[in-house]
């Protein structure tokens, strides 16, 4: 499998795992499914960059790095701005997962994608 749709399958699947884990903040059970849309378009989104980016380069910490700080910094902007009816910003409880997530995805990208074939004359 391409580094770049082991990246998309795995950010999507960790993406709605971690969507998941909000709902043990009863406050945000009832923006449940706006979370779990937002974490797996966030694990996509940066599942497919980090694939892109290992194929092209092949560093173990670049990916990682990659990952993580991706999420971070979409982790932080969720963050930053709570939606009714959540009252107060939740930075640790969306960043941590979200930067495992990335890590996660990175790690897995540089070491089980596979790289591109040649092509066939």
């Amino acid at each position: 499998m391409s580094k770049p749709v082991l990246g998309l399958i795995l950010g999507a699947v960790l993406g709605l795992i971690d969507g998941f884990t909000a709902y043990l903040y009863p406050e945000a059970r009832p923006v449940l499914g706006t979370i779990l849309i937002g974490s797996t378009f966030k694990g996509l989104l940066v599942g497919v960059i980090v694939g892109f980016v290992a194929r092209k380069y092949k560093s173990l910490p670049l990916g990682v790095g990659l990952g993580l700080g991706l999420q971070l910094i979409i982790c932080y902007f969720i963050a930053a701005n709570p939606q009714p009816p959540l009252t107060r910003p939740y930075y640790l409880e969306i960043m941590l997962p979200g930067a495992l997530v990335g890590a996660i995805v990175g790690y897995a990208t540089q070491v089980y994608g596979g790289s591109p074939k040649p092509a066939a004359s």
